[in-house]
Order: structure tokens, then C-alpha cells, then sequence
């Protein structure tokens, strides 16, 4: 799933404010086709990981439960400049990454 996130990432006081927008069906595995009366398969973010200089700040983990396209806003130890890595994983197996500098 390439580009499948947007990413800002602001810093103040040494607390950068990192705001992500993924893109993703989220489908917890409960729903029906409402055509075919079929199963709908679970297909959810099970983690995503924010990293800041190549070190690990937070690990999120996600079920089925959270809506289409999650917005996730966190705060971290940061400073303008530092390098920020966010990526995800699905339970397909699935993932995206990306890379932008802290302002």
C-alpha cells in the first residue's frame, strides 16, 4: 500500500506534535456483503510504530475496532530537525512506512 499515509509533525518545547492519517479499509471480520450475504474478511492495522533517530518512541496496537482511515495524533520527545519514521503492519501482512523531518 504505497502512500498510504500523510504525515505533519510539529515541535515546541522539546514535545514535537505528530499528527498521521492512514489510509486503510480497517474491516474488523463482523460485516456482511450486503449483495452476496458473504463474510466480509477481517483487514485491520494491527501496529504501528513511531520512530525517532532510529529509536523506537511508540508502539501502537490496533484491532479491528478502530475506524476506516485512522487519524492517530501523539506527542513525543523531539526537537525540530529530528528524523521521524512511521510505519504500519496489517493482519494480511501488508505495510507502508514513511519518513519525514520534525519542524
Amino acid at each position: 500500500m504505497a502512500n498510504s499515509m500523510k504525515i505533519r509533525a510539529k515541535s515546541k518545547n522539546g514535545v514535537a506534535n505528530i499528527k498521521v492519517l492512514i489510509t486503510h479499509p480497517m474491516e474488523g471480520g463482523g460485516r456482511k456483503d450486503s449483495k452476496t450475504g458473504e463474510p466480509i474478511p477481517a483487514h485491520f492495522i494491527q501496529e504501528v510504530v513511531f520512530d525517532i533517530n532510529g529509536s523506537t518512541a511508540m508502539t501502537a496496537n490496533l484491532s479491528g475496532g478502530v475506524s476506516k482511515n485512522p487519524y492517530l495524533n501523539v506527542k513525543a520527545a523531539a526537537n525540530p530537525g529530528d528524523k521521524l519514521k512511521v510505519s504500519w503492519v496489517d493482519n494480511k501482512g501488508e505495510s507502508d512506512s514513511i519518513e519525514a523531518d520534525i519542524k
